[in-house]
């Protein structure tokens, strides 16, 4: 099996170094880039109710749509890195929830919250939220918490 692979790396030498090029850029480009996310987050982001405001309705139609395109952009091209991180070196799972929070889609803020429900995506935000000097993000309520509220 190893050989198997590592024949395919010779014969396919040119394809081999774009990747392996591609698997770096997207490496640097997550540590660059995911801890001013992070850090960008409200800290009650999880916790707070389903519906927020959205803080781009402030501006002009035009420009109003042009930074959503910009968002969800961003947030594809995040999510794609994620998806390539779970096979490249980098860390996949938080910059696939960095994508997933930029991108606008139906059932988005539940599936955040059962994700970042996970101590060990929690723990990963604020660690990185920390090291920006940022204070931590608010786990999300349990439905005995909103039971009592």
């Amino acid at each position: 099996m190893i050989e198997t692979a590592l024949h395919w790396v010779e014969t396919h030498q040119a394809l081999s170094a774009w990747l392996a090029g591609l698997s770096v850029a997207v490496f640097l480009f997550s540590l660059l880039s995911l801890p001013f996310l992070v850090a960008r987050i409200p800290a009650d982001y999880f916790a707070a109710p389903a519906h927020r405001p959205g803080r781009l309705r402030r501006h002009h139609p035009l420009v109003h749509a042009a930074l959503r395109l910009l968002k969800n952009l961003s947030g594809a091209l995040l999510l794609l890195c994620g998806l390539l991180m779970l096979v490249l070196p980098g860390q996949g799972l938080l910059t696939m929830l960095m994508g997933l929070i930029l991108i606008d889609f139906p059932g988005k803020y539940r599936l955040e919250r059962r994700l970042v429900a996970n101590p060990h995506l929690l723990g990963a935000i604020n660690w990185l939220r920390r090291t920006r000097g940022v204070p931590p993000v608010l786990p999300p309520a349990t439905p005995t918490d909103q039971a009592e509220a």
